[in-house]
C-alpha cells in the first residue's frame, strides 16, 4: 500500500508540473493563459513591481536552489522517504511557480516593439524553439527520472533505483546545460519586449548563471574525473566549440 501511495503522490506531482510547464509556455508568451506576464493587475508603481516581482522570482530560486543541493537532500530525506524525495522537489517547485504567475504584478511599459510581420513571427519562431529545446533535452537524458516519476514507478515495481551516468546525446554534445540555453532563448525572444518581461528575462538569466555554477560543482563531486573531462570538451551554455577538443559520442 505503501508503495501504491508514493506512486500515485509521485504521478500527482508530476501531473502539476507538467501543467505547470505548459502554463508557463502561455505565460511568457502573452498566449492563451488568463493571467500572462503582461496581464493586468499592474503594479502601483514601477518600483513596487520590480520589488514585488523579484520577491516572487527569488522565491522560486531559492527554493529550487536549496533544495537541489546534496547537503539539503541529505537532511531532508531523514523525514521525507527517499523515493518520493524528487517528486516533492517538483512538486513544491511548481507550486512555487503558481506562485509567481498569480502574483505577477504587470510593469507593461514597453523597451522594445518589433513591428515588421515576418520578424515578429521570426522571434515567435526562436522563442518557441527554445521551449522545444528544453521539453527535448529532458527526455534526451530521462524526463521521468528528472521530474521523480521513474522513482516511484522503480519503487511500486519493487525494483532498486539506479542513477544514470553522463549522457551526451544531441544537444548534451554541444552545451553541457541545453535546458537552461532553452530557457534563456525562449525568455529574450519575443518582439514585444515590455519593463516586466525584461526584469522576469533579466533575473531568471541571472539566477541559472549562477546555479549552473553551484550544480557544476555537485556534479564534479559526484562523478569525479569522467565529469571532469565532459567539462574540458563541451562548453557549459553557450554553444561554442573548445580548442582542440570535440564533443565525445
Amino acid at each position: 500500500m505503501g508503495r501504491v501511495i508514493a506512486f500515485l503522490y509521485g504521478a500527482l506531482s508530476y501531473v502539476v508540473f507538467f501543467v505547470t510547464f505548459l502554463y508557463a509556455i502561455g505565460f511568457v508568451e502573452n498566449m492563451i493563459v488568463p493571467k500572462s506576464i503582461d496581464s493586468p493587475p499592474p503594479a502601483a508603481s514601477m518600483t513596487r513591481g520590480i520589488i514585488a516581482n523579484v520577491i516572487l522570482l527569488s522565491i522560486f530560486a531559492i527554493q529550487h536552489s536549496v533544495m537541489a543541493r546534496p547537503a539539503f537532500k541529505a537532511a531532508w530525506t531523514k523525514f521525507v522517504p527517499k523515493v518520493i524525495e524528487r517528486s516533492t522537489y517538483v512538486l513544491l517547485s511548481s507550486l512555487a511557480l503558481i506562485l509567481l504567475f498569480w502574483q505577477w504584478r504587470q510593469m507593461a511599459d514597453p523597451v522594445w516593439t518589433v513591428t515588421n510581420t515576418v520578424a515578429a513571427y521570426f522571434l515567435y519562431a526562436v522563442s518557441f524553439a527554445g521551449w522545444a529545446i528544453v521539453l527535448i533535452s529532458t527526455f534526451l537524458i530521462n524526463h521521468f527520472d528528472l521530474f521523480g516519476l521513474r522513482q516511484v514507478y522503480l519503487n511500486l515495481r519493487g525494483v532498486e533505483y539506479t542513477n544514470a551516468g553522463i549522457a551526451r546525446p544531441l544537444f548534451y554534445k554541444l552545451v553541457r546545460h541545453p535546458i537552461m540555453l532553452g530557457f534563456v532563448i525562449a525568455f529574450w525572444a519575443t518582439p514585444h519586449m515590455t519593463a516586466g518581461h525584461l526584469l522576469f528575462a533579466v533575473v531568471t538569466t541571472a539566477y541559472i548563471l549562477a546555479a549552473v555554477q553551484i550544480e557544476e560543482r555537485d556534479l564534479v563531486s559526484y562523478h569525479g574525473k569522467a565529469y571532469e573531462d565532459y567539462q574540458r570538451e563541451v562548453s557549459m551554455i553557450i554553444p561554442i566549440p573548445k580548442r582542440g577538443t570535440a564533443p565525445s559520442d
